[in-house]
């Protein structure tokens, strides 16, 4: 069976990072390794080829090499999945769906043409779509029906049909699932409470094989809380530092983390001992008040000001993400992010406007309550340029400008600079060493840019000079991450443009305020 795995294109986001990738020559962030797993699970003896639309077109050459289509994405990536979905039916071809987006709207418009629907996780339903393929049936919808599977026994990613050169990071898996219960959250939704984990032999083999293909960059754990199984975690890490010591550090490594990662010493020394060298922590909101109604107490026992600095004096640099627009949530809220993230000195800090998400606890409470704002299109997914896809409880003009506000200040070139040369004074120094490496033509070119743009050309040029010595004097160690770091203001100064835009087109287009009174009738429960 020629198979053809189309992974559809993304709207621009705050993880694009277009203007970053541009400087080392690189298309993508990250590649689709639900995509490579998916074909792991298949039978080998089919043909298959991916092609990633974030890096380039279907060929009409693949198009017709294909006797099956396979497509998967998240609800981001709704509109291009249609659009796929629609070039491969007119082709004549059998498409399957599968994926986020699929698993929690099987029934969306967008996936009306698809023949197959392989809902779920694939360990469990790809064996009926391959069952039912194999008997020559031409459709079929395949779930779970709420079983998990053992992941274990799932295979290595077919990392090889991959385009390595295109993406800035490769991606492994080790969990799935996260023990909390946070009420905007649809991980739990998809995966569950009990998080399933692979074991160790299992992930270093993964790294071996991306090794083996040539690989040599930055690897990310996609588990959504890295931690969420804290037992099986401390047995994974001594089997990966064993294996990097072994090869000279090859990787560095990102992941996801709850932030109760900051009260467990052992936990971050070994991860930094691996080359973890970044964690995204959801923090959502320095507003206990709002934590406490998304239940997200796991953020309230301890400050959240402490956890970042004690996470960071480890040598781990913190990734955040921000969300505005919770029930009850008090005026100011976008300036209250700014202000701890200012006194944090989290150097990338992503924010967003609450989104209800199918099947999730906050999806199923607004629907009770009449809020769900078109409901037939209301999943439009988690994107920074998103409006509120629910009626909040301040008017949501006021929040759209609070968040607009916000974004801008914190990406302000003068202000990140400030903020990032303050945390990376305070973060510790590596504990491994990697392999010398010789710069490449490639980098030297991203690092002459860098200088010329903010060290030369813009207002930022004093700030600089003045912080790259500072660093060189007081934290040596990490002058190169530093620099990387900086860089990636290009992204986000272009992105202030991108958000302002997005949010000032959708706010012309909404209908006034309705008055206070008419508005307090909408959010009374149904």
């Amino acid at each position: 069976m020629r198979t053809l795995f189309i992974y559809p294109e993304f709207p621009k986001t705050f993880w694009s990072y277009e203007k970053i990738l541009e400087l080392v020559n690189r298309k993508v962030l990250l590649p689709p390794l639900g995509m490579v797993t998916v074909a792991a699970l298949l039978p080998q003896r089919w043909d298959m080829k991916l092609v990633d639309r974030n890096v380039r077109e279907v060929t009409e050459a693949e198009w017709n090499w294909a006797e099956l289509v396979i497509i998967s994405g998240m609800i981001v990536q709704k509109d291009d999945m249609a659009v796929q979905i629609g070039r491969a039916k007119q082709r004549g071809l059998p498409v399957a769906v599968g994926g986020p987006f699929a698993s929690s709207t099987p029934d969306a418009p967008e996936l009306d043409l698809a023949d197959f629907k392989v809902l779920d996780e694939g360990e469990i339903t790809l064996p009926m779509f391959i069952e039912a393929i194999e008997r020559g049936e031409r459709s079929g919808r395949f779930t779970a029906e709420g079983d998990k599977p053992d992941v274990t026994a799932t295979p290595i990613p077919r990392f090889d049909l991959l385009e390595f050169d295109a993406y800035d990071s490769m991606s492994v898996q080790f969990s799935r699932g996260c023990p909390f219960n946070c009420e905007f959250c649809d991980i739990i939704v998809l995966y569950g409470r009990k998080p399933r984990t692979k074991t160790p032999e299992q992930l270093v083999a993964e790294l071996q094989s991306l090794y083996d293909l040539g690989w040599r960059r930055s690897i990310f754990l996609v588990d959504d809380n890295f931690i969420g199984n804290k037992r099986n975690a401390k047995l994974l890490l001594p089997q990966v530092k064993a294996w990097q010591e072994e090869r000279g550090y090859p990787f560095s490594f990102a992941t996801e983390a709850s932030v109760d990662l900051a009260d467990d010493e052992e936990m971050m020394r070994m991860m930094h001992e691996c080359r973890f060298e970044s964690v995204f922590l959801g923090i959502e909101t320095p507003d206990e008040a709002s934590l406490e109604t998304a239940r997200k107490v796991q953020n309230t026992r301890n400050p959240l000001d402490a956890a970042v600095d004690r996470i960071t004096a480890n040598g781990i640099r913190v990734m955040a993400g921000f969300i505005i627009g919770f029930d009850g949530e008090k005026e100011g809220a976008g300036k209250r992010i700014v202000d701890f993230v200012t006194r944090t000195g989290i150097p990338a800090a992503m924010m967003g406007m609450l989104q209800a998400l199918p099947k999730t606890a906050l999806w199923a409470r607004l629907e009770r309550e009449g809020r769900l704002i078109q409901e037939e299109d209301a999943a439009k997914g988690v994107n920074q340029t998103n409006l509120l896809n629910f009626v909040p409880t301040r008017p949501i003009r006021n929040i759209a400008n609070e968040y607009v506000e916000a974004f801008c200040a914190l990406y302000e070139p003068n202000a990140y600079m400030d903020r990032v040369y303050s945390y990376y004074l305070k973060m510790g120094a590596p504990r491994w060493k990697a392999s010398f490496k010789l710069p490449t033509l490639v980098d030297l070119r991203a690092l002459s840019i860098v200088i010329w743009r903010q060290g030369i050309k813009r207002s930022t040029r004093f700030r600089f000079w003045r912080y790259m010595a500072g660093m060189a004097r007081h934290n040596p160690a990490l002058l190169e991450q530093f620099l990387v770091v900086l860089a990636h203001n290009e992204h986000f100064q272009e992105y202030r443009g991108v958000v302002t835009r997005e949010i000032e087109e959708q706010l012309a287009a909404l209908p006034p305020d309705p008055p206070a009174g008419d508005r307090n009738k909408v959010l009374q429960p149904v």
